[in-house]
């Protein structure tokens, strides 16, 4: 998927090899994502647990109802949109691509570009999952960040001027 084309196309493709056979021997699982969602989720309880968020005010469908989107008001130095929806493998959440753009990004606002939405998801991140993120880089996408922690594998690059893609993938699948 996505994914695969970053690892692949990385200068540091042996480290990272290096690095992932070392997580997924380790046994340990990461499965935590966010808002009560976690990698293995069945199907049934994610749409009950976005369901719910939705009644709380929490979170709302994203464009064309094919995502659930989240507001983020204060995680973020700006605030920005967060629009998720997971793959699934044999009914289980197997893998979470997150779509991010702030909220006032304009071509002409350079402190809302997705160069500066990326450092800033980096800290978020840092936060809520851990340090330890290898930075490499792929001909098409430039920069991305990768962290290897048990069976869990977070992506993060910029799509365009507007837009970072995170893609959190239970490697164990």
């Amino acid at each position: 998927m996505i994914c695969l084309s970053f690892i692949y196309g990385c200068s540091k493709r042996s480290r990272y090899e290096r690095k992932l056979k070392q997580e997924l021997t380790s046994g340990i699982r990461n499965d935590s994502l966010f808002m009560g969602l976690y990698l293995g989720m069945p199907q049934k309880d994610f749409y009950m647990q976005c369901w719910e968020l939705n009644r709380q005010g929490i979170v709302k469908q994203g464009p064309d109802n094919k995502t659930v989107e989240y507001q983020l008001k204060t995680e973020l130095k700006y605030p920005a949109l967060m629009n998720f929806y997971p793959g699934f493998a044999d009914g289980r959440i197997s893998e979470m691509p997150i779509r991010f753009i702030y909220s006032g990004w304009t071509p002409w606002n350079n402190k809302l570009s997705s160069d500066s939405l990326q450092v800033d998801i980096l800290r978020w991140f840092r936060i809520m999952y851990g340090d330890g993120y290898m930075k490499v880089d792929h001909p098409e996408q430039g920069s991305a960040y990768v962290k290897l922690a048990g069976n869990r594998r977070i992506t993060r690059f910029r799509e365009d001027e507007m837009y970072v893609w995170a893609v959190i993938t239970d490697m164990s699948v």
